[in-house]
Formats: structure tokens, C-alpha cells, sequence
């Protein structure tokens, strides 16, 4: 996948972070987050869609991509005081915020704890609730799964769940790319981000509060945070706006790269404060 030619590392809150900084300085900032256990370079088609109309940061979490792991122990409100950390630093006031996955859930709960930061937010395959005890059982299954036969089997178990059936004919590069990520994570973040995920709490409480026009994307494939997680939110956030997206799983950005680039660039473009448009629900 492309690496970026503006792409920078710093310190904050404690670790350094790999940065790309793309775009307009000067035009509204968006940010995006990236799920586990991947890196920010899921984005880059995103990047290449949104330049012309944004400053366009992505990152990687700490202990993913080139981003060091720090010594803290990896939880949800970390990664949301690191996302903090790392606006301040770039002098950036206020942002559009866009999370998938895990990316949601550090999103979610960068609104709830810093509401003043963000202008508007977008949700992608993502989920308010907490992990559930089978869930959790899960995650520790996938700790001695990658401890007894390594972190290439463990990846490849996961891609059949990340993406849509017609995705292993039609992204075929994009599989191979997010199985690398997965590959190139160190056991010990591995470890350290299924452990934050399952402990991490229920974010759905706030979404009734929230305040900035939300986008919510999803998958109609997605296995992991289905279409019906993505209504329940859609439900919840006063004037939200949802689209399920065809040809999709998990990783809807990398898999219908051109209707999720045009969502957000109809996002973007509208000035977002005035996105109100018609709900769009895709069902069987």
C-alpha cells in the first residue's frame, strides 16, 4: 500500500506516535482511527479521496504500525487521552473524528470525555456496547491462541471473519495487506489490545447526548459489528445519518473504498452542521 510522502513521528503522553499530515493546513481536520490490530495505512484510500478538501491526519495507536507501546497498560481512555495528546500537539482545536472498530470505540469515548474537541464524528463498523462474557471468553481464547500457534495462524483465522464472502475474489490485495498488519503486531500488543477491548465500557448511555452531526457506516456483511449494532446507534443519535454499505464486512473503508470515500466526501463537503438528509437503511 502507498506510504505517504508527510509522514512524521513525535512524543506525547508518554511514547512516540507515527503520524501522515495530509492536505490543506487551514481547511477542517479530520482524523482516523484505526481498528485492532491494524495500522493507520487502512486509510490510505481515504486519504487520497479526502486531500482536496480536508487536512488529513491518520495515526497509529500506540503498540500498532511504527507507534511504541509506552508502559501504561493499553485501555480505551488511554488511546482517547493519546488521540488528545496528539491534537494538541498538532495545535488542532477541534476535528472531524472518524474510528472504525476499535477506532470507534476510542472515538466514542473521546466525545464523551473531551465533547469540545470534535465538530463531528463518524462511526464505521463499530459498537457502543461492552464486550458481552462470550465475547470476552472469546478474546481470551484468541490470547492462547497466538500464544500456543502464533500470530500467523491467529491472522489468518481472522480474515475470514474482517471480510464479505466476495472480497476474497474481489480485494484480494487488500486482504494480503490487512494480513500483513495483523502479522507485524507484536505478540505483546496483540495481548495488550484484546485485553483493553474486553474490558472496555458501554459507550450507548452517551449517544442520546451527543451533540455534533454523526455519520454511522457499517458493512451489510459485517460479522463482527453487524448492520443491526449500527442501527441501534443510529437510533440513539438525534439526527444521525446511516448507510449500510453493499459489498462489505468488517472493513468496509478497504472493501467498498468508493461509496465509503463518497459518504464521507457528501460528509465532508456539506459543511457536515448541515448534513440532516434523509435516512438511508439498506435491508435485505
Amino acid at each position: 500500500m502507498k506510504d505517504f510522502e508527510n509522514s512524521f513521528s513525535l512524543n506525547v503522553n508518554n511514547h512516540k506516535v507515527s503520524y501522515t499530515d495530509e492536505g490543506k493546513y487551514g481547511a477542517p481536520a479530520i482524523i482516523f482511527i484505526h481498528g485492532f490490530p491494524f495500522n493507520m495505512s487502512m486509510w490510505n484510500t481515504q486519504i487520497e479521496s479526502l486531500t482536496n478538501y480536508c487536512r488529513v491526519i491518520t495515526y497509529d495507536i500506540r503498540g500498532f504500525g511504527n507507534s511504541d507501546a509506552g508502559k501504561e497498560d493499553f485501555s480505551i481512555e488511554l488511546f482517547a487521552k493519546d488521540l488528545i495528546s496528539l491534537m494538541d500537539a498538532l495545535k488542532i482545536d477541534k476535528t472531524i473524528l472518524c474510528g472504525l472498530s476499535m477506532g470507534g470505540y476510542i472515538a466514542l469515548n473521546a466525545i464523551e470525555n473531551y465533547p469540545g474537541r470534535f465538530n463531528a464524528l463518524i462511526l464505521s463498523d463499530t459498537s457502543c456496547k461492552a464486550d458481552t462474557t462470550e465475547a470476552k471468553g472469546k478474546r481470551m481464547k484468541a490470547i492462547e491462541s497466538i500464544r500456543n500457534d502464533g500470530v500467523e495462524k491467529y491472522a489468518d483465522e481472522s480474515i475470514k471473519n474482517l471480510f464479505a464472502a466476495e472480497s476474497f475474489t474481489n480485494r484480494v490485495k487488500e486482504i494480503a495487506a490487512v494480513r500483513e498488519m495483523i502479522v507485524n503486531t507484536s505478540v505483546q500488543s496483540l495481548y495488550n489490545g484484546l485485553l483493553a477491548l474486553s474490558v472496555r465500557k458501554e459507550t450507548c448511555s452517551i449517544l442520546k447526548k451527543i451533540k455534533v452531526p454523526v455519520l454511522i457506516i457499517v458493512g451489510k456483511e459485517d460479522r463482527i459489528t453487524p448492520p443491526a449494532a449500527a442501527k441501534f446507534m443510529h437510533e440513539k443519535v438525534k439526527d444521525s445519518f446511516l448507510k449500510v454499505l453493499e459489498h462489505s464486512g468488517h472493513l468496509s473503508n478497504m472493501e467498498n473504498s468508493e461509496e465509503f470515500n463518497c459518504q464521507l466526501r457528501s460528509f465532508v463537503e456539506s459543511g457536515y452542521q448541515k448534513f440532516i438528509l434523509p435516512v438511508q437503511i439498506e435491508t435485505d
